[in-house]
Order: structure tokens, then C-alpha cells, then sequence
């Protein structure tokens, strides 16, 4: 896992990944673009970056079931956050996506036949519970939909997560997936242009651009080279920035609050998959933890 001044160094560009993650909230609601359409071209861009990073580390695309399912599974998180983010509110997005780790041990039950124990059941029923206040604030037609979409997104997630893991930690798998999840999402949203109305001004394909180098491309690269050093336990952690400060960059420059149920599910949502994210760590033998 490498030597402690590397550990740290990994943990801090980690860190540095998720407050580059957090801006995606703040840079969909400025534009005003059809969400379909902000999904692909910030896709675009982020496949372009991780296709020459990948071709300058030597790492080839290797195309398989994994890394096809999980470019579906990224895709659909990508496509379906987008869009919430425009019917809901971006903390409910964000944190209904971070539910992710709930879907799969759910799926790992349901496909890989993987027995949940005590903890597993009780941070899927504490989870199930905050998602719940996330709808009892007076929701429009449209916030409930993203709601539910937010929730898609984290399903997505975990099939992707998943899909990865089945291929024993193969990086060549977990990057090719990326990319072609970004293909995939490109391909998709621009296709959208023969339906939507498209009058782009120029500080709203600015902000497409920082979304794709700035807030995709680069982060899952500086991820990529963080994740060989970073313990897996501090890696999960040190994520729980993003959904922590994607709403703070919304109120702080959109004025955009959450509601107060939706507070508290947040916090729960955040604080049961923490600890269950501590608890496996601490179960694990200790070869194998970073």
C-alpha cells in the first residue's frame, strides 16, 4: 500500500477528487441547457482526458462483460444525477446517489449470493428510513421525480461498482469501464440534439468544459493514481466531501437550500453508511487493510 508520506499524499489528492467532484452541482444549475445535453458534452470531454491518460500509462481498453456493464451502470449514475439536479434540489441528488453502497450489498445478495449479516440489514433499513424524509418535505411533481431519479443514479452506481469488482480489481477493467461509460453518456445526451432546442452562449460552454476536465476528466485521473496508495477505509471516507459540499457550493452561489426533512435523511443517509463503512474495515483481516 506503500509508505506512510505516500499514504498521505494519495489521501489528500482523494480528497482533492471529491471537492472537484462537489462543483458538479453549483455548474449544472448555472447552465440552462436540457440536462441530457449537459450529461454528453461534459462526457466528451472527460472521455477525451481519459483516453490520453490511458494511452500515456500504457493501460489498454479492454473491452469484456465487466467493463461493459459496468459503462452502462456509470453512464446511467451520470445521465440520471444530471437530470435530478435539474428537478431537485443538488443535496438531494448527491446524497440519494451516495446510496449506492446500499444497492450493492443488496445486488451481492440478490446475484452473487452473498449473505447480509446483522450490520448489512441494519444500515439498508437505516438508509430506506433517511430516503424517506427526503420525501416528506412539500414536494412538486417534478422534485419527487428527480427524487426517485437521484435514487436510480445510485442503483446505477452500484452496478458499476459491482461489475468492477467481479473482474478481481482488474484497473485496466475499472478504467476502460469509465471511459466507455463516458462514450456511452456522450453518445446518449448529444443524441438528444435532434429533439431539444440548443442556444448555447459562451460562459455556459465554459462551464460544460470546467464540468469535463475539471470536475470529471481530471479527478477520476488524479483517483486513479491515488488509489494504489490510499487505504480503502480513507478512500471511502475521505468521498462522504462530496455530498458534504456539493450543497454548500449551491446555497453559497445559487441560494438553493434543502429542505429540513431532507437534512435529516441526509444525515442519516451519511452517517449509517459511515459507520457500516467503518465497521467493514474493522472486520476485514489485516492483510487486508491499506
Amino acid at each position: 500500500m506503500g509508505t506512510i508520506r505516500q499514504q498521505r499524499k494519495a489521501m489528500a489528492m482523494v480528497a482533492l477528487c471529491a471537492v472537484m467532484w462537489s462543483i458538479a452541482g453549483i455548474f449544472i444549475k448555472w447552465i440552462s441547457w436540457n440536462p441530457l445535453l449537459i450529461a454528453g458534452f461534459r462526457s466528451i470531454i472527460s472521455a477525451f482526458i481519459l483516453g490520453i491518460f490511458m494511452l500515456y500509462t500504457g493501460r489498454k481498453l479492454k473491452i469484456c462483460k465487466y467493463s461493459i456493464l459496468a459503462g452502462i451502470g456509470l453512464s446511467g449514475s451520470c445521465i440520471c444525477f444530471v437530470v435530478a439536479n435539474k428537478l431537485t434540489t443538488a443535496a438531494n441528488a448527491i446524497v440519494l446517489q451516495y446510496t449506492a453502497p446500499i444497492f450493492i450489498l443488496i445486488l451481492s445478495a440478490f446475484f452473487l449470493k452473498k449473505k447480509m449479516r446483522g450490520r448489512d440489514i441494519g444500515v439498508v433499513l437505516l438508509t430506506v428510513i433517511g430516503i424517506a424524509l427526503f420525501f416528506f418535505d412539500q414536494l412538486s411533481p417534478g422534485s419527487i421525480i428527480g427524487n426517485i431519479l437521484g435514487i436510480i443514479a445510485g442503483l446505477f452506481l452500484a452496478i458499476m461498482l459491482v461489475s468492477v469488482g467481479q473482474a478481481s480489481d482488474d484497473d485496466s477493467v475499472r478504467m476502460s469501464g469509465i471511459l466507455l461509460a463516458h462514450v456511452f453518456t456522450s453518445i446518449i445526451g448529444t443524441s438528444s440534439l435532434f429533439f431539444v432546442s440548443f442556444q448555447p452562449t459562451s460562459t455556459e460552454l465554459l462551464y460544460v468544459v470546467i464540468l469535463g476536465v475539471f470536475q470529471l476528466g481530471i479527478p477520476y485521473v488524479l483517483f486513479s493514481v491515488a488509489s494504489k496508495y490510499c487505504p480503502p477505509l480513507a478512500c471511502s471516507l475521505i468521498g462522504t466531501l462530496e455530498p458534504l459540499l456539493n450543497p454548500v457550493w449551491v446555497f453559497l452561489f445559487y441560494g438553493e437550500a434543502p429542505g429540513i426533512w431532507a437534512l435529516f435523511g441526509a444525515a442519516i443517509v451519511i452517517i449509517a453508511i459511515s459507520n457500516w463503512i467503518i465497521l467493514e474495515n474493522k472486520s476485514l483481516p489485516k492483510n487486508e487493510i491499506g
